[in-house]
Order: C-alpha cells, then sequence, then structure tokens
C-alpha cells in the first residue's frame, strides 16, 4: 500500500508531465507564427503587410511569440474596400445561405477548439480551465446567430384605419469591429457573429497585446464558406490602425469593447462620417451581500467574479459591498479563499489565476497597492508581484484583497482590471445604493439577499445594464447586454444586436380611402 506522501509525489509527476505534453502542443501550433511577421487578411487572401513591426511576447515569461505587422492607412483602406465591394452580394445571399456558412464556422471552430485554446493561454495568459471553453463559447455565438440570420430582416405590422405600415430591416453596410486583449477569441466572436448573420461585412481589428487567435478565426471563416472580402482582419496599434479604421468613410459603424476613454475617442473619430458607434466599455462593478443572503453561495460567488480569468473582465464584481453586521466573519472567511488560490503557468489545469496580458498592464495592477495604502486602505491579501519558480520571468500578480476601504478612495472608484478586490461595509440597503451607484460606471451590478422584496428593490435602483440576484454571471445569449454612463452605449444579445447592425425601414401603403389634400387647384 503506497503512502499518502508517494501518492502525492506520483501526482505532482503526473500534472508536471501533463504540463509539458500540453506546453509541447501549444510549442507546435505557435511556430508559424514566429517564422515571419503577421500580416492582415484581406479579401480573402493574407497579406504580409508593409507597416512597421512590432514585438508580441508571452505574459508567461516574456518570450518572443513572434512579431505583428501594423497596418498602414492604404492596407486599412484596402480592407475596408474589400468590405465594400463584398457587401452587395452578402447582404443579397438569402438568409438560410448565411445560415448555413455561419454553423459551418462553428462547425470548424469545435474542430480546432484545441489549438484556439492553447495558443489563448498563451498569447494572453488566461488560465486553461476558462480557455478551454472558450472556443466553444465562441462556436456557440456563431450557432445562436445562425439561427436568427433567416428572420434578422423582419419587422412588425402598424396598420391604421387608411394605412397599412410594415417594417423591415436591412444591414447597415460594412461595419468596424475592434475587439480587447482579455479572452479575444470569444469576444471577437460576440461581435462578429451578429454582424454576418445581419448581413454585413466586417473589418475586425484585434487589440495590439493579443492577435493571434483572431488570424485562425479569419482563416477558419473563409474554409467556412464566407466569400472572400466579407471578413477581413488587419493588425495593429490603436492610435493608428484603429483610427485608420474608424476613421474610413466605407465603414458604416464601429462595434468596440474595450476602455472607456477610447471609446470616447472612437466617437470622435467616426462623427465626421457620422458612424453609428457601439461601446462596450469598462466597469467598477459592485456585489453587494446583504446579512440575510446565503453567505456559503455569495462568498463562492464573490471569489469566482473577481478572481477568475485573472480579474481581466469588464464585468467582473471588483467592488465587494458587505452589510457591517457580517462584515468581519464574511470578510475573514474570503481572506482564507483568497490566499488559497492557485497562481501558476496557464497551461496547467490547477492553475485559477494565470500571468496578467502585459507587462505595461501589470505595472498598472501592482499600482494599486501603494495607492491604496496612501489613502489609508489596508492590503489584507497580496499586492505584490509574485516571486519562485516559474513566476519570476512572467507577469504573475499576487491575488489581492484591499479592506478597510471607503467609497470615495481611488482603489473604489477606479476600474484595476486585474485579480484585487476591494471591500467596504455598508449599514443599510439605503446606504448600499448610493454607494454602489456613486461611480462613473454602470455595467453590471451583483446582490445576494434572501427577501425578495429587497432584491427587486435594490436591482431596479442600481444604475447598471445588468442586475444578476443570488448568481455570478451567467449569461443567456437572447438578454441584452450593456451598461450604463460611462460604461458604453448600445445592447449586444438576441435582437438587440440586430438593432446595431441593420436600418429599420418602414413603408406605408395606402388603402385608397384616405383624403388627400389638394393645392393649386
Amino acid at each position: 500500500m503506497s503512502s499518502p506522501s508517494r501518492s502525492s509525489s506520483e501526482g505532482q509527476a503526473r500534472a508536471a508531465d501533463a504540463l509539458r505534453d500540453r506546453q509541447a502542443r501549444a510549442d507546435a501550433c505557435l511556430a508559424r507564427f514566429r517564422d515571419e511577421p503577421l500580416g492582415h487578411f484581406i479579401g480573402g487572401r493574407a497579406v504580409g503587410g508593409a507597416g512597421e513591426a512590432f514585438e508580441n511576447r508571452s505574459p508567461v515569461d516574456a518570450s518572443l511569440l513572434g512579431t505583428v505587422r501594423s497596418a498602414t492607412d492604404a492596407e486599412v483602406a484596402q480592407a475596408c474596400h474589400a468590405a465594400r465591394d463584398a457587401f452587395g452580394t452578402w447582404k443579397k445571399l438569402p438568409g438560410g445561405e448565411r445560415r448555413r456558412i455561419l454553423h459551418r464556422v462553428a462547425d470548424l471552430i469545435e474542430a480546432r477548439a484545441e489549438e484556439i485554446a492553447l495558443i489563448e493561454c498563451m498569447d494572453t495568459g488566461q488560465a486553461w480551465r476558462f480557455m478551454s471553453k472558450a472556443a466553444l463559447r465562441g462556436a456557440e455565438n456563431f450557432r445562436f446567430f445562425a439561427d436568427r440570420a433567416t428572420d434578422a430582416g423582419n419587422g412588425v405590422s402598424l396598420p391604421t384605419d387608411t394605412h397599412l405600415n410594415y417594417t423591415t430591416r436591412q444591414p447597415i453596410g460594412p461595419v468596424g469591429i475592434i475587439t480587447p486583449w482579455n479572452t479575444p477569441f470569444m469576444l471577437s466572436t460576440w461581435k462578429i457573429a451578429p454582424a454576418l448573420a445581419a448581413g454585413c461585412t466586417v473589418v475586425h481589428k484585434p487589440a495590439e497585446w493579443s492577435p493571434l487567435t483572431a488570424r485562425l478565426l479569419a482563416e477558419i471563416m473563409l474554409e467556412a464558406g464566407l466569400p472572400a472580402g466579407v471578413a477581413n482582419l488587419v493588425n495593429g496599434i490603436g492610435e493608428t490602425t484603429g483610427c485608420a479604421l474608424t476613421e474610413h468613410p466605407d465603414i458604416k459603424a464601429v462595434a468596440f469593447i474595450g476602455e472607456s476613454r477610447t471609446g470616447g475617442l472612437i466617437m470622435a473619430q467616426g462623427a465626421p462620417t457620422l458612424k453609428r458607434v457601439h461601446l462596450e466599455l469598462g466597469g467598477k462593478n459592485p456585489v453587494i451581500v446583504f446579512d440575510d443572503a446565503d453567505l456559503d453561495r455569495a462568498l463562492d460567488a464573490v471569489v469566482f467574479m473577481i478572481y477568475s480569468l485573472n480579474g481581466e473582465r469588464c464585468t467582473s464584481s471588483s467592488r465587494l459591498l458587505v452589510q457591517r453586521s457580517i462584515h468581519d466573519g464574511f470578510v475573514a472567511k474570503l481572506a482564507e479563499r483568497v490566499r488559497r488560490l492557485k497562481v501558476g503557468h496557464p497551461l496547467d489545469p490547477a492553475t485559477e489565476v494565470g500571468p496578467l496580458v502585459h507587462a505595461r498592464h501589470l505595472d498598472k495592477v501592482l499600482s494599486y497597492a501603494g495607492i491604496a495604502r496612501a489613502d489609508g486602505a489596508t492590503v489584507a491579501v497580496g499586492g505584490e508581484r509574485c516571486a519562485g519558480a516559474g513566476l519570476s520571468e512572467g507577469h504573475y500578480v499576487q491575488p489581492t484583497l484591499f479592506t478597510d476601504a471607503r467609497a470615495g478612495m481611488r482603489i473604489a472608484r477606479e476600474e484595476i482590471f486585474g485579480p484585487v478586490l476591494t471591500v467596504i461595509p455598508f449599514d443599510d440597503e439605503a446606504q448600499a445604493i448610493e454607494i454602489a451607484n456613486d461611480i462613473p460606471y454602470g455595467l453590471a451590478g451583483y446582490l445576494w439577499t434572501g427577501d425578495v422584496g429587497r432584491a427587486n428593490r435594490v436591482s431596479l435602483a442600481l444604475d447598471a445594464g445588468m442586475i444578476w440576484v443570488n448568481s455570478e454571471n451567467v449569461r443567456h445569449l437572447p438578454t441584452p447586454f450593456g451598461g450604463m454612463k460611462a460604461s458604453g452605449i448600445g445592447r449586444d444579445g438576441g435582437d438587440y444586436s440586430f438593432e446595431f447592425y441593420m436600418e429599420t425601414k418602414n413603408i406605408a401603403l395606402a388603402l385608397g380611402n384616405h383624403k388627400i389634400q389638394r393645392l393649386g387647384v
């Protein structure tokens, strides 16, 4: 009979072997990006690119994954022209045919799910336990909107005594889609799938910090049968390539996911050409725990919604508001959970928190420990860069918990976008609502209570576009996704996506029985 220590050692050895095997498969997937600079995908073919090259380094160990070409203005224009030229054909394609092609995209995403996940882990630092499902989420997005392609243009009948009014929708035209570096593959599909289902063509610019899986998606869409020019890809820096895309007159709308400041710039850049904009921006989302809540479930949700995905999620609940009567006991259990979080290599299935996406972002997140102390808060857990074997070379940060915070502190108001949670006590329902709303953002809110009346009162009072009651973030694709205030403009999901990617037209047919006014008789 083996001893516990021997069983533990054998388990560690098997885990180490599995990690090495997964790392070898990831290296094989990444090899293609090391051979030559990553360019663009325009008009159905790869374009090497003539712009300046910049490095793309892995957050895991700062190793060079390859170089990326920043698209020139001429290359962005070429992509926009390709989308414009393809639009006439794609918008006329029957919805059933678009549905077939988009389901084929989903099939191919599923077939390459491991490749996508491996590259995403190494390019972003996100943990395998989450990225192994991200590609399948992307396939689900394509299937969901594929099934709506056949009726995306449907409208309503609005009859009067004298006219039959009916509405219809038609695609707005070529659209620019600019996606972020956190879970980039899934979020790209979240924007691109409804645009294609609506009959729009696309020019996609992924974030410069995580460009690799966007290329896989472009290849998959072409293989699935999208006509050349329907889906184009340009890489580059936001200030140059992104600006050229948002300013181009062939682009009729821009869908953007990212920080609020950049969203404001995109609005300004698109204003001269009267572009429609959809902005999914930042958040500083509260999770409110009342003393009558199921505290065990609430604790699980609190930990998951800030420390999963490295805290790099717009809907993360980064402010914890705890009723004072339960504050000390709840926070003590929370601190113990945070200390036990497993930080490690993203390809290790045991890892719960991986490295942050970029050195610049790491510096930003780490700076908030000093800000917290200067403002009088306590760094109860973490607040430092991780050290030790396998971690010191990457962008690893200790999961962090700030306590003794007040609502006016920077750590309670600014979006840190890392595995960092700020705890604020409150006395009653009114004070909880006041604290929750007293920020520039309004994306999401979470609340835990056993009182149905309170659940409804607080949900209605919170200035946020999405509220989850006694739940973590569980997405249902037909529901509207979006925020208020500095958290964005517009809604995604279900039919709400088509309201952005399509124009609504009213047609009034006279029944022949209304009096027409006569002039000049």
